[in-house]
This record gives structure tokens, C-alpha cells and sequence, in this order.
């Protein structure tokens, strides 16, 4: 993306003034969000699970686990969310999801940024894939508006294509994590192209909402059958 010039930076934003994306206001400071929108995010930090990000009310020394890592390890070894699911931080979703918000991606890649560990250096981004019959419905897959966003951000490699939507699976909302994991089980695959530019690499999986985590789940498997060597995963919301 070219760099604009400071000039007609300030130009443009005389005539077309930077507006919160939660409520279409312009803010006196030309924040990303007003002051209003941003009392009612909850951005998500520790103390938290060291794995899957699960916020703990009570500080816990070390690098704890939440129950569920615990009792079922997952498939990635990182999985952090900007803000929780709700209010504001639901309708951003929602605008992105359908209306094609770029600048709604580039804020929430921002947000997502702060969240990842010292990137590995061989280290690839790519998003949760769409099946084609959704994206040719939809134009756009509003986690590659995201992912594409964030690896230009931390200056890393991104795949838009890496991980492949094999079958169409039904809306998972409103299903319990069983329904889900076995509802999502063999829709994703990996071609041997892939597979090459995979193996004993890192691997960062992007999404626009954390739910129950089968989605996730199942894309970090797979890479790791494929020889990723290590498999984050980073959203905008979580569902808590």
C-alpha cells in the first residue's frame, strides 16, 4: 500500500474527517473511537490462560492453564482476542461481515497486533478460509480483510489461501462445542502446495470472533499435520 503524503493526509481529512467506527461520530481528537464507543469495549488482558487467552478474575502465578487446556490441550499453542464479544465491539463485526468496513480491519488489526508474542521470523499469516459457494454469495471474506491487515502490520507473510474450505457446513450458531466440533469435522484441507510451504514453519490463523473455539480447533489441526511447527490463533472478539 502506497504511503499518502502528509499534506494530503491533513487535506482529506479536512473534507472527509476520520469518524468513530462504532457510531459514525467525529471525534474531537480523531481517535479511532469516541469516548462514548470506547467505555463500552472490553478489551481483554491478563491474568488469563497462558494458552487459549480464557480471562481468570484472580491473578494465578506462572503460566497457568484454564480447566478445558487442561483437561483437552488444543491443537494451537496460542489462541489471544481483542475485546469481548458484545455491544460495540458486535456491531464492528457485523458492519465488516457485510458491509466490506476497511478501515474497521485496519483498527481491529491494530488491536490484534499488541496481543502476539515476538513473531517467529519464518512465521506465515493466513485467515479462516469461506467455502466458495459463501464467498461468491458474499464478494469478500471479512477474516482476509482482517489477516491482510495484520500481517502488513507485523511485517509478515500472508496466505489468504493457505488452508482450503473442502465442503459448505451449516450455521454453528446456537450449537453447543460438541455439535460444533462434529459439525465442522473434515470441512477444511490442505493441497500439497500448501502443505510445503507449510512444513516447520509458524502458522497464524485469523478470524473476526472467538466462539467455542471448533472452527479454530480444527484449521490448527490440520496445519499440524501438515508440519506446522507452532500455531497461534488471534481474533478481534471472544464470546465469554
Amino acid at each position: 500500500m502506497l504511503a499518502v503524503p502528509q499534506p494530503l493526509r491533513q487535506a482529506l481529512d479536512f473534507v472527509l474527517p476520520p469518524r468513530c467506527p462504532g457510531c459514525g461520530c467525529v471525534p474531537a481528537d480523531a481517535a479511532a473511537f469516541c469516548l462514548d464507543c470506547w467505555c463500552q469495549l472490553k478489551f481483554l488482558a491478563p491474568p488469563w490462560c497462558h494458552c487459549c487467552g480464557l480471562p481468570f478474575e484472580h491473578e494465578v502465578p506462572g503460566e497457568p492453564l484454564c480447566g478445558a487446556c487442561l483437561a483437552a490441550p488444543p491443537r494451537f499453542d496460542f489462541l489471544r482476542s481483542a475485546v469481548a464479544y458484545g455491544g460495540i465491539a458486535t456491531d464492528l463485526v457485523l458492519k465488516l461481515k457485510y458491509s466490506r468496513g476497511l478501515g474497521a480491519a485496519t483498527m481491529m488489526a491494530g488491536h490484534m497486533a499488541r496481543l502476539l508474542p515476538d513473531p517467529p521470523g519464518d512465521m506465515l499469516v493466513t485467515p479462516v478460509p469461506l467455502h466458495w459457494s459463501r464467498l461468491a454469495a458474499r464478494t469478500y471474506n471479512q477474516s482476509v480483510l482482517i489477516g491482510r491487515a495484520l500481517a502488513r502490520r507485523i511485517d509478515r507473510p500472508f496466505h489468504p489461501d493457505l488452508i482450503r474450505r473442502k465442503r459448505r457446513t451449516p450455521p454453528l450458531r446456537g450449537l453447543g462445542a460438541k455439535a460444533r466440533a462434529r459439525t465442522i469435522q473434515g470441512a477444511f484441507g490442505i493441497t500439497e502446495r500448501q502443505r510445503r510451504a507449510i512444513e516447520g514453519r509458524a502458522v497464524l490463523i485469523v478470524d473476526d470472533v472467538h466462539t467455542s473455539g471448533a472452527t479454530s480447533a480444527a484449521c490448527a489441526a490440520i496445519l499440524k499435520r501438515s508440519g506446522a511447527s507452532w500455531v497461534g490463533v488471534v481474533t478481534w472478539a471472544r464470546v465469554l
